[in-house]
């Protein structure tokens, strides 16, 4: 068996190792071992998005932690960012999310938050890790008097959505607003609503129907095509699609125009630094994001670090960096002054924030930014080596990389949740960028799929 946690978890196809029901269990009794404490009875919140699967992974888990003497404590179909904030201020040892963010329903995924809301650090996820593959745990069960037990939490979403608004700034209303969400048919479908609703805005919701298996399917963050539709026909200001489990935003303004998770951060970072927010005056963004972010951010003044692709790793340089503000080009966009994670919700609390600070509607403040043509080529792929050591591929990439000099650039990297090889280019044209692109797709193609 290799390596069970990637960049977000544990992931995998549902029934399948390691999305089994078995290592559910395990996962749930290594989890509650490393967070039992002496003092107190402790207690571990379990929420999930609207996968059929959930029902088996959750009721695996909440099997596990009571089976080592801990509570556990579920708040059903909930955003992971909803988590993070219940752990927190509910003061609960830890965190679990039954979640597989924005990919098909027969996927899902198991990830963990420490107390303080915070996704669990690495060598967390390696100690549960170590105590799920070495098959150890049975030898630590407690008595039959000291089990744990299961509870169903009250109230849950009406506290994560007081949170929530109180994120916005308490001077604006959003009274004459008509804001259009797509859920995604996923976590936020309940709860996504109901904070711009209480604060006036005239909501409309589409993809909030899930079955268990719609969600994510051709809609939400991924493909925000009919949300754009359904935003020009209502005429509505501004239009919100989430992912499956509520924390990305791709935001769509009153034209239908849809706007990169870059470009929201080019927005609100030009916000925040007039209102004194953007703590030392700099952003953390990531190696796919688009060079405009980059000369955007300059022109404003405001410096710019580079993280790998993943959100943990744009969170742990924003706390080394001591930056309020950063994220993906894909939407997970963390406002730390906010929340410990990225929140979707919250993002678009922000977008309204930006429009109501400049009192313009967002296809004119997305003029901020300009988005650099880029192209995207996923390939699914057998196994992972080292870019570098395949000779044909590094030399297509250099190829490319000399013809595009200063005018773009070229990112191959592997996906850390899925058996799959990114390639991104970017550059002057639309048609320079998609030849470029396809020609090292071929290639890698032709090696590793």
């Amino acid at each position: 068996m290799g390596k069970l946690f990637g960049t977000d978890g544990v992931r995998g196809v549902a029934n399948e190792y390691p999305m089994t029901s078995e290592m559910a269990l395990k996962i749930g009794m290594a989890t509650a071992h490393l967070f039992k404490r002496s003092g107190h009875q402790p207690r571990i919140i379990i929420g999930k998005d609207t996968r059929i699967s959930g029902y088996m992974l959750e009721h695996a888990l909440v099997s596990g932690i009571c089976s080592m003497g801990v509570d556990a404590y579920l708040v059903g179909p909930m955003p992971t960012p909803g988590v993070a904030f219940l752990t927190n201020s509910m003061r609960a040892d830890a965190g679990i999310v039954i979640s597989a963010s924005h990919n098909p329903f027969q996927d899902n995924g198991i990830k963990i938050f420490s107390s303080d809301g915070y996704k669990l650090p690495d060598e967390k996820e390696l100690e549960i890790e170590d105590m799920v593959l070495s098959d150890t745990m049975t030898e630590l069960h407690p008595s039959p008097r000291e089990l744990g037990k299961a509870f169903n939490i009250e109230g849950a979403r009406g506290r994560y959505i007081v949170f929530l608004k109180n994120t916005f700034p308490k001077e604006y209303t959003l009274e004459g607003m008509k804001i259009v969400l797509d859920t995604s048919n996923g976590a936020t479908y309940r709860i996504g609503p109901k904070p711009f609703f209480e604060m006036g805005a005239e909501v409309h919701s589409i993809f909030s129907d899930p079955n268990g298996e719609n969600i994510n399917d051709e809609c939400g963050s991924q493909h925000p095509e009919k949300l754009a539709e359904e935003v020009v026909k209502r005429g509505a200001h501004v239009g919100f699609a989430f992912d499956g489990d509520g924390d990305r935003l791709i935001a769509v303004d009153e034209k239908g125009g849809v706007l990169t998770g870059d470009q929201v951060i080019a927005i609100c970072a030009k916000v925040m630094k007039e209102e004194g927010t953007l703590t030392n005056n700099l952003v953390v963004d990531t190696v796919m994001s688009n060079i405009g972010l980059g000369l955007a951010l300059k022109d404003l003044g405001i410096e710019k670090a580079t993280a790998p692709v993943g959100d943990r790793y744009v969170l742990e340089m924003m706390k080394e960096k001591g930056s309020s503000l950063g994220g993906e080009d894909s939407g997970h966009i963390i406002f730390l002054n906010h929340h410990t994670t990225g929140d979707g919700i919250i993002s678009a609390l922000q977008v309204l924030a930006a429009m109501k600070h400049e009192g313009k509607p967002l296809s004119e403040l997305a003029g901020i930014m300009r988005v650099f043509p880029q192209k995207l080529i996923n390939i699914d792929v057998k196994s992972k080596p080292d870019i570098s050591t395949i000779p044909e591929i590094a030399s297509v990439i250099e190829g490319v990389e000399e013809k595009l000099g200063d005018r773009g650039r070229v990112l191959v990297r592997y996906s850390g949740t899925q058996n799959m090889c990114r390639v991104m280019v970017e550059g002057p044209t639309d048609e320079e960028t998609a030849r470029f692109c396809e020609t090292i797709a071929d290639v890698v193609k032709e090696k590793l799929a």
